[in-house]
């Protein structure tokens, strides 16, 4: 199994990227949110999953693990599959994937293209509790080992707030009023939302 390639994007779109390690090309399918953190950059690392198939060997890439993790736990589901799932990441972010399962808000899921009501229902029932250890464990794992505008922005998504504004808010309230207290960060915050 290739678990991540780390090389020279030689090509990148926002449906593949072209890998070069060593002079060996890699074509990688990748999902919107991960070409969008990665289109800037020349050279990087990509983790992987390796789909073994009859009529062939498809490699998909993503920027993290929490990703490539909610990708492993789609495709899971009876009648997700890879398309579909890297579908679903290139309409949601992870971080909106896991949100919207963990509350059972079908209504978001069906927005992506290829999910109906089934499906959405399907996806909630099977992976809400997988969802809601993961959210626990990658929760305290951040506030153990990130800076305190990470923290800041981790407490804002766990209170609904969309990550883009969330990241906006914490952007402005950290440049605003340097602090090193993490509950103030977090109201000048949300008072800027």
């Amino acid at each position: 199994m290739i678990a991540f390639l780390s090389g020279n994007f030689v090509y990148k779109s926002p449906a593949v990227v072209h890998v070069e390690i060593n002079g060996l090309g890699y074509e990688v399918q990748v999902s919107l949110n991960t070409y969008s953190k990665i289109q800037s950059l020349d050279k990087g690392l990509l983790h992987t999953w390796l789909h073994i198939k009859e009529d062939g060997h498809t490699l998909y890439g993503f920027a993290d693990l929490t990703e490539k993790n909610i990708f492993l736990q789609l495709i899971s589901v009876n009648g997700i599959g890879t398309s579909t799932a890297r579908m679903m990441l290139s309409s949601l972010r992870p971080e909106e994937l896991s949100d919207a399962i963990y509350k059972g808000d079908t209504q978001k899921l069906e927005k992506v293209k290829g999910i109906g009501k089934k499906s959405a229902e399907r996806i909630v029932l099977e992976l809400r509790d997988k969802i809601s250890k993961h959210l626990s464990d990658t929760t305290s794992f951040a506030l153990k080992n990130n800076t305190l505008e990470q923290d800041a922005l981790n407490a804002l998504v766990a209170l609904g707030i969309a990550r883009n504004a969330a990241e906006a808010a914490v952007k402005k309230a950290a440049s605003a009023a340097s602090t090193e207290n993490l509950e103030t960060l977090i109201k000048t915050a949300l008072q800027l939302i």
